[in-house]
């Protein structure tokens, strides 16, 4: 069973009183940018024209403008602590307002929980993201990782039955190196040689990529949701296809996407809260 540490270790305690800030600032290129790293084609022009009427980011542009506060959170102080045994598990995005096409955003990051399991630990950070003027929230993200390794998690299990609906989308060979240009540059994603040292044979697409994607299919066919969550356990190659099967449960959509020429699931114990539809609207 895991157990919360942050109450009775001094040094954790410590640790979660660091709050990192940072700003965020972005245009319609950005948002057109982060479409297109998730998929979004130039017929989709909602997505990729910012012309258009109904030109919007898709939802999960959402975890773009934290990272830069989130990876900034140092993890020095766990004890023997290794980066090259932290794993990013989870991650949820709720968005608690409209999103703009552009704007100026700030970022307050903090540690939300640290739990141990059998020598491993779990750790969790929460950023909001508000705007920089208004001071309106307008995003909070949930980051988990994994150091060793990290308790199953439970929730979000898919009901037994057929998939209500199954999205399939082949990624592009180039879609690790277009995707990093939001942000996250790490060489994982691009150098081949870098890749080899982790265990890859070539560049792996970024999680957030995948989760990216998978939430445009729910998007696509079930409509817009308020918040997202996925458990990342597996890798996805640039060029590979992901597919993602939904079960809609009351007004939730419960997912999983898995690759399709592997046969291995990338994203689970996944789900997002639809929207509910206004009673005069039905």
């Amino acid at each position: 069973m895991a157990n919360s540490i942050s109450k009775d270790i001094p040094i954790i305690a410590e640790a979660k009183i660091e709050v990192v800030t940072s700003e965020y600032s972005y245009t319609e290129r950005d948002i057109i940018l982060y479409n297109l790293g998730i998929g979004a084609t130039e017929t989709q022009l909602q997505w990729t024209y910012e012309g258009d009427e109904q030109f919007t980011a898709l939802p999960t542009f959402g975890v773009i403008p934290q990272f830069s506060a989130s990876s900034s959170l140092s993890l020095d102080w766990l004890p023997n602590f290794n980066p090259a045994k932290l794993l990013h598990g989870e991650q949820y995005l709720s968005i608690k307002a409209p999103i703009p096409t552009s704007g100026d955003l700030v970022n307050s990051a903090r540690f939300l929980e640290i739990l141990d399991k059998d020598n491993a630990a779990a750790v969790t950070t929460v950023v909001e993201t508000r705007d920089k003027h208004s001071g309106k929230l307008i995003f909070e993200n949930q980051s988990t990782v994994f150091i060793h390794r990290g308790p199953a998690s439970a929730s979000n299990v898919p009901p037994a039955r057929a998939p209500d609906a199954i999205f399939e989308e082949k990624t592009h060979p180039s879609q690790a190196a277009l995707y990093r240009l939001n942000g996250d540059i790490n060489p994982l994603h691009i150098l081949p040689e870098f890749a080899a040292i982790g265990g890859f044979e070539k560049p792996i697409l970024h999680g957030l990529c995948s989760m990216g994607i998978a939430g445009k299919h729910v998007l696509q066919t079930f409509g817009p949701f308020q918040d997202i969550k996925v458990r990342f356990t597996g890798v996805v190659y640039p060029d590979e296809t992901l597919v993602t099967e939904m079960w809609k449960v009351k007004s939730k959509v419960i997912f999983t996407t898995k690759v399709k020429e592997r046969g291995v699931v990338v994203l689970a114990s996944a789900a997002v809260s639809l929207h509910e539809i206004p009673q005069a609207m039905l």
